[in-house]
């Protein structure tokens, strides 16, 4: 699975839930992860996140 990471902390990760795949967004804060939402597809992403942002990790 891939690793995205765009400004102020922002982490964006494909990962499986309940045999599901969904992109999990955090946010990294003073060395703590919060969540911010899952996604299931782009589109949803890119309402939490300037997709041109996000690069590989």
């Amino acid at each position: 699975m891939g690793i995205w990471r765009g400004p102020e902390g922002i982490e964006v990760e494909a990962v499986v839930m309940a045999d599901l795949l969904c992109l999990r967004i955090t946010r990294r804060v003073g060395g703590l992860r919060f969540l911010v939402a899952y996604c299931t597809d782009v589109r949803e992403v890119g309402e939490h996140v300037d997709l041109a942002e996000l690069v590989p990790a």
